[in-house]
């Protein structure tokens, strides 16, 4: 349990670091490895991928799906599992700079302000009902690795704060919109 969130699992789409953490901390760790369904080639079957994962998260009775860093785009069949219970944490202020290079994009275009974003997760990417942001100042000599961990900093206080208002919501049987109203008022 990281600030006050019950992790019940950690899934991964490639080996990562994440699943090494998890393990060692006695948390389940599970790698549904992208390479057993194509990788990342053409024939990639992203339905059979999105559905076995879905299988794997129900049979372990998980209630809500908290993305970050998770690098494939999942299909309906995680949604419809799920549905308005996927959420993904983004590190751009949406719907600006969506997609994987979020951070270059924002470098890219010279904004004076980025930061992150926690969203339900549908089936457009990067889009989705935004429960919360948090703006970060983009400083002189930011590289997209410098300011990426910063942006990072700030989604590590954000997100469990989030998570931990949703799951609140989803007990007392509220919607998570919410969730919107109240990290308004933090």
């Amino acid at each position: 349990m990281e600030k006050g969130v019950a992790i019940a699992l950690v899934a991964s789409d490639r080996p990562c670091r994440g699943l090494e953490v998890a393990a060692a901390t006695g948390i389940e760790a599970l790698l549904l490895d992208r390479s057993d369904y194509g990788g990342f080639a053409h024939d990639f079957d992203r339905d059979r991928y999105s559905d076995d994962l879905a299988r794997e998260l129900m049979e372990r009775n998980i209630d809500v799906v908290a993305m970050a860093g998770f690098g494939t785009i999942v299909t309906a069949g995680l949604h419809d599992a799920f549905p308005g219970r996927v959420l993904n944490t983004h590190p751009s202020l949406l719907p600006d700079f969506k997609g994987w290079h979020a951070v270059a994009q924002a470098l890219t275009a010279g904004v004076a302000e980025t930061g992150c974003t926690v969203h339900v997760a549908t089936l457009a990417l990067d889009d989705g009902p935004i429960l919360a942001q948090r703006r970060v100042a983009v400083e002189v000599d930011d590289d997209e690795s410098r300011l990426h961990e910063r942006i990072k900093a700030v989604e590590r206080e954000l997100y469990p704060a989030v998570l931990t208002r949703v799951l609140a919501a989803l007990d007392e049987g509220r919607d998570i919109s919410s969730v919107t109203r109240e990290m308004e008022e933090v």
